[in-house]
């Protein structure tokens, strides 16, 4: 099997400033390139902050010229990075809370939320594009939050042969216990890795809680220990091992 490393980017978002948040963001990604990482993932809305207002105003496409210093920065490091942003609709309608990919060969490509919670559903439209990209020889399913609520998502992946399911999130200390279990549950269902990348502090109006985490065979391998600026790393060499790096 070959080796692989993946990282959720525990991260902080300034509210609606995206140069800074992307500025924050390479310095996330350089430091992942240090440890070998292949995939990195960011939590959802990473580049607005989990603003809904705020970020339906700042919603772009996923080859707009300010994601272009992190897709040749991804690039350069063979890595695939996936970052949290409001996406235009192609149909002029409301716009999307898009994951889009950085790094490979070509174009940055994208995954739109397919299940809205709250007051997206007012603000945003649901996705309907196939979640799924390849990262060194490994199917990868996409999730954004909510998504991973609904258990036909990740049974599709599963179905669809996925040996990942990477999810950005943005999750309170009131929803984290029965949303790690539920993540661990697939794990263990499924025996699929299961990475979340969650917020490291507050964010819109709310208080993420970081703790990002990833499980394989239904082991947690690696957390955060709390909130504050991280990668949480998992590495496959034959078997799962995990780390946590500071990031600076």
């Amino acid at each position: 099997m070959t080796s692989l490393a993946i990282a959720a980017a525990q991260t902080l978002s300034v509210t609606g400033d995206m140069s800074a948040n992307i500025a924050r963001h390479g310095k996330a990604i350089a430091q992942a390139g240090e440890h070998g990482v292949n995939l990195l993932v960011f939590p959802e809305l990473s580049l607005t902050g989990y603003a809904l207002h705020v970020a339906r105003s700042l919603a772009i496409r996923p080859d707009d010229a300010m994601l272009a210093p992190l897709h040749l920065q991804a690039q350069r490091l063979g890595m695939t990075v996936v970052v949290g942003v409001p996406l235009a609709a192609e149909d002029g309608g409301l716009p999307h809370i898009g994951a889009v990919l950085l790094g490979g060969s070509g174009a940055p490509t994208f995954y739109a939320k397919q299940h809205l919670y709250g007051d997206e559903n007012k603000l945003f439209s649901p996705g309907r594009q196939s979640n799924l990209c390849e990262v060194a020889g490994t199917r990868v399913a996409l999730a954004i939050c909510a998504d991973v609520s609904q258990p036909a998502h990740v049974a599709q992946a599963a179905a669809d042969e996925a040996a990942l399911y990477a999810a950005g999130v943005m999750v309170t200390d009131k929803g984290y216990a029965s949303e790690a279990s539920m993540l661990q549950g697939y794990s263990a269902r499924y025996g699929i890795g299961v990475l979340m990348a969650n917020h490291g502090g507050p964010t819109g109006d709310w208080q993420a809680v970081g703790r990002s985490a990833f499980w394989a065979g239904g082991e947690l391998i690696v957390d955060a220990p709390g909130d504050g600026e991280c990668l949480v790393i998992a590495r496959r060499t034959g078997g799962w091992t995990g780390e946590v790096a500071v990031l600076h």
